[in-house]
């Protein structure tokens, strides 16, 4: 067993230098990555490095970049946090060192077949919790010092913030996506009526607001609208399964309560955790009456003509994901010619330090019997203006044609 000669104070300075270099931030995040662990070898005099994720919904390590060790890599290993060497440096939250690499002290077959003899590895830490382990190793026997874990934990410290960089970007990039894909980039055209929406996301975290339209083989159009609690990613996922599973219980009966009472039924048993409220309506093929069922959702505001817009007296019922086989109230409201319906997410009238009674007072005053895209307009300029989005924001209007226009769309 060697011990790597203590370096001098100038060389330990451009060690630190080499793994903390600005230049290296100008490097793409995965760029950086590989860069960085080129440059730990090559400092501590080591044969391999690696970089292992935590994936939290598993509770394993994924391999997921390595310089020497490209196998673990490209065969897809997986270490269970608490289990061989990277899982007890995630669950300790501390370095380990090994002086001796077999079976006894790594999960890995890769690591000892390879012949590494010794290795150290560091937690990876980024906002308060362990993201991944990294380490390195060397096929010549030697005992890694206190001074190398301390240099090791450094090229961490870079590699975690390098990571959720990495992964802040792909989840925002993935989330774009996936609303755009949900969103509906068309509404349809339904005789008797004219539609109009606006969808802006919000400035902070991307959340799963959604709105969709559509008609049923009876000739019904079909309107929801809903809120997914939380953010990021794994809101917009939930929102997309929602609004799937909408559309498909949607083909099995035109009752807005069964609708949601499946929906719910199906989010509680496979997204345990997941909350929603959801706006549900069917307007019957006339389009003279809609039939409303919600789900901790606001009601939709109607504007008669001649007369000041109002939110549509409905009875709520429970969120998605709070109450199990629990049957929300089903409203029929008229919808009499001319008249204009607005269905819209929270984030269009919740104001911070605002009751919310205020930012709907002024959802009605905003909005008049006109055309669906000039109520976008006056609505989106009345209560956004030109301040930036908090929240998303989902907004959509349908209005019924007067009679002599329904005459002639006959």
């Amino acid at each position: 067993m060697t011990t790597v000669r203590p370096a001098s104070v100038e060389a330990r300075l451009r060690d630190i230098q080499s793994i903390t270099d600005a230049a290296l931030s100008r490097l793409d995040d995965r760029d950086l990555l590989a860069e960085l662990l080129d440059r730990t070898r090559e400092v501590l005099q080591a044969d391999t490095a690696a970089v292992l994720l935590l994936d939290f919904s598993s509770g394993q390590l994924i391999a997921t970049a390595a310089a020497g060790l490209e196998e673990e890599v490209r065969q897809g290993v997986r270490i269970p946090v608490g289990h061989g060497f990277a899982g007890r440096i995630a669950a300790g939250h501390r370095p380990v060192v090994l002086d001796r690499v077999d079976h006894t002290t790594v999960m890995n077959p890769i690591l000892w077949s390879k012949g590494i003899r010794s290795m150290a590895g560091v937690p990876m830490v980024a906002g308060g919790r362990v993201i991944g382990v990294l380490h390195v190793g060397s096929l010549t026997p030697r005992r890694f010092t206190a001074g190398d874990v301390e240099l090791l934990q450094l090229a961490g410290d870079r590699a975690a913030a390098a990571v959720q960089s990495m992964a802040a970007t792909a989840d925002r990039v993935a989330v774009d996506a996936l609303q755009r894909s949900l969103v509906p980039s068309a509404l349809p055209a339904v005789a008797g009526a004219d539609m109009a929406t606006r969808y802006i996301p919000g400035s902070g975290a991307v959340g799963g607001d959604w709105y969709d339209v559509f008609t049923l083989p009876a000739g019904q159009v079909c309107v929801t609208v809903g809120d997914v609690a939380g953010s990021g990613l794994a809101a917009a996922v939930i929102m997309g399964r929602m609004r799937s599973t909408l559309r498909a219980y949607a083909l099995e009966t035109a009752d807005p309560a069964e609708v949601l009472g499946r929906l719910d039924r199906k989010m509680q048993h496979f997204e345990p955790d997941a909350l929603a409220t959801v706006g549900y309506a069917v307007l019957e093929p006339g389009l003279d009456r809609m039939h409303v069922a919600l789900a901790g959702h606001f009601p939709p505001v109607i504007a008669r003509p001649g007369r000041p817009a109002e939110l549509a007296d409905i009875q709520s019922g429970a969120l998605i994901g709070i109450t199990p086989d629990t049957r929300r109230p089903v409203t029929t409201v008229p919808v009499p010619p001319g008249a204009l319906l607005g269905f819209f997410t929270d984030g269009l009238v919740e104001r911070p330090g605002e009751v919310i009674d205020e930012g709907l007072g002024r959802l009605c005053r905003a909005v008049t019997a006109q055309s669906p895209e000039m109520a976008c307009a006056a609505v989106m300029g009345a209560l956004v203006g030109n301040e930036p989005a908090r929240d998303d924001i989902a907004l959509l209007m349908i209005r019924r044609h007067a009679g002599r226009e329904a005459g002639a769309d006959a």
